[in-house]
């Protein structure tokens, strides 16, 4: 076998994989698919039907003037039709019904699947490939799903009964159909390959337009300072010029395929024609056995048009899936823990601690020694790049260590549950992270939002955050719009600090906590954060030295090694790099 068909034969054997996976989902309802399929059944058995009364039409009532006929085939016209309406009704209603199911199925298992899987994968690729896959991927399956089965049986149906019609009716006639099955046979595989090849690249296209389009949402400020419109706006047509470059191979594709049924189609009837108008059978078949072969291979010939076609949404969908399910298989965050750790002492030993980021094999730390006795505060100091926010990393275990380990009250911290693990921490970064909703949805988030609305308060009040919560319309029911939208960066920074004084933690890490409050502000968030930290174990990554003075011991990272280590007078006295960051801070702020 050549490396084409294996290639070939290969893809097929997975496209049926995927396809039977696929329809499981659609398989959860299959007493309404059920109910659709006997609908369709109707429908085509009811048209079928139609066509096979055409012979007694024309022969019998126009020509005959049969009284029998005039009085009752109107009457049984619109029997069959109204028969044929309300099938239509429920299968189509039905179809939809399962449609919608799967697709909502297909996003929350996708949805489920981004939530438990590890912090690298969302830094593997672009975010806007991860949001297309809900908003439109997913979208894709239902075509595959239910709207092909709904084509595939409908029309089969109607070419099955319309053969059937066409073989009671005239058997000679029927030859003609030998010229039509071998031809569309092939036509319907060629279009099938081109449509799966084309239908998994678009699905890649619209993750780029998605996040094309995200990115300039989020730096629509920085788009409009730096006169980036024109830059954008030629991005944007790059990645939908090739998204339509794509769409209309697609229909280039289904014209093409329709294109050529019809000729042939054109030959199956010509061929017919030819066949009745033989000498020897012209004074032997009826008018209404003609129209009636006629109308059935006609109406034959649109249902195997239809169902060529539909190769156009089955590819689609099966490409979506394969997608979806490439991303619901991956493996979630490795917890190997069997321990629950209830409420931890706070003693944290960080032994040998080296980390290598697995793109590009970026080595982020390498033989870390760090212990943060409990209730004490450690500081991590150093240039941007040295390392401090990768070992913050390790604690929520975002991050594995690549060498040596953590200890946590003396244990292995890999041997506690991840749950409970996390629950031992309280975070607070410099980029803080609200949700759309209101003031208490955002400090009693996640696992405390059984919290009373008193302790809300008073962990509002704790953090200086009550000052500005009081003076809005609905106090700590205020909504604060998308991503906080709604308050000022101090504001936000603050609902931070009251949800992790909310969460009562008993290790705490501080990312630049107060990197964007006013004077004024930070004083009062730097008493809420001393209050916060007693008798916490706490990890305080700064760059203002002078929020970190009164730390138990300063930890200076360099190319994610420590290279000195005490408290803010040893390391003055050392003379080494801290003392250096603290003149040139320190002479920066008095030139101010």
């Amino acid at each position: 076998m050549s490396e084409g068909k294996k290639k070939v034969a290969l893809w097929d054997a997975n496209s049926r994989r995927v396809y039977k996976r696929l329809l499981g989902y659609s398989a959860r309802y299959w007493p309404v698919i059920l109910i659709s399929i006997i609908g369709f059944a109707v429908d085509g058995g009811a048209l079928a039907l139609f066509t096979s009364k055409l012979q007694p039409i024309m022969d019998k009532l126009l020509q005959q003037k049969d009284p029998y006929l005039i009085r009752w085939m109107p009457l049984w016209i619109i029997g069959i039709f109204m028969v044929r309406g309300v099938a239509i009704l429920i299968s189509n209603y039905g179809m939809g019904y399962v449609s919608r199911n799967v697709v909502q199925a297909m996003q929350r298992d996708v949805f489920a699947a981004y939530l438990r899987l590890p912090a690298s994968f969302f830094g593997s690729e672009h975010s806007g490939h991860q949001v297309s896959r809900i908003t439109y991927t997913s979208e894709q399956v239902a075509g595959a799903s239910t709207d092909a089965l709904k084509v595939t049986v409908t029309e089969s149906i109607t070419v099955i009964g319309m053969f059937v019609v066409m073989l009671y009716k005239s058997l000679y006639l029927t030859t003609a159909l030998l010229i039509l099955v071998p031809a569309i046979v092939l036509i319907a595989s060629a279009v099938s390959r081109r449509y799966r090849v084309v239908s998994r690249r678009i699905q890649g296209m619209m993750g780029s337009v998605t996040g094309t389009v995200d990115e300039m949402l989020k730096a629509h400020r920085e788009v409009r300072i730096y006169g980036g419109q024109q830059q954008a706006a030629e991005r944007f047509k790059e990645v939908s010029d090739r998204a339509r470059y794509l769409n209309l191979k697609i229909v280039a594709t289904s014209a093409i395929s329709g294109s050529s049924i019809q000729t042939v189609a054109s030959l199956a009837l010509a061929g017919m024609v030819y066949l009745a108008s033989r000498p020897a059978e012209i004074d032997h078949i009826s008018p209404g056995v003609f129209i009636a072969v006629l109308t059935a291979m006609g109406g034959m010939l649109s249902s195997l048009k239809r169902l060529t076609n539909v190769q156009s949404t089955m590819q689609t969908g099966i490409s979506a899936a394969e997608n979806l399910f490439a991303v619901i298989d991956l493996p979630p965050e490795v917890d190997h823990g069997t321990k629950v750790l209830e409420r931890t002492q706070g003693d944290l030993r960080f032994d040998k601690v080296g980390l290598v980021y697995p793109r590009g094999d970026a080595v982020a730390l390498a033989d870390v020694d760090l212990h943060c006795a409990p209730g004490t505060v450690t500081a991590l100091v150093g240039r941007s790049g040295s390392g401090k926010s990768s070992l913050a990393s390790l604690l929520p275990r975002f991050n594995e260590p690549t060498s040596g380990r953590i200890l946590l009250d003396g244990e292995d911290y890999e041997s506690y549950t991840l749950a409970s693990l996390r629950r031992q921490i309280a975070w607070v970064g410099q980029h803080v992270v609200l949700f759309d909703g209101t003031v208490a949805q955002n400090i009693a988030y996640g696992e405390l939002a059984g919290a009373s609305e008193r302790d809300i308060i008073a962990a509002a009040e704790a953090a200086h955050a009550m000052e500005f919560i009081a003076g809005m319309p609905e106090g700590i029911h205020s909504p604060i719009g998308e991503g906080g939208n709604r308050l000022s960066g101090g504001q936000r920074q603050r609902i931070a600090i009251a949800r992790a004084i909310l969460k009562n933690a008993p290790i705490l890490v501080l990312d630049e906590a107060t990197s964007a409050l006013d004077t004024e502000s930070e004083r009062l968030i730097q008493q809420a954060l001393q209050d916060l930290m007693r008798d916490r174990t706490t990890l305080v990554i700064a760059h203002r030295l002078s929020t970190i003075e009164h730390a138990d011991q300063i930890a200076v990272m360099d190319q994610g090694r420590i290279v000195e280590r005490g408290s803010h007078a040893e390391l003055l006295a050392l003379g080494g790099q801290y003392a250096a960051l603290h003149r040139m801070q320190f002479h920066s702020q008095n030139g101010d």
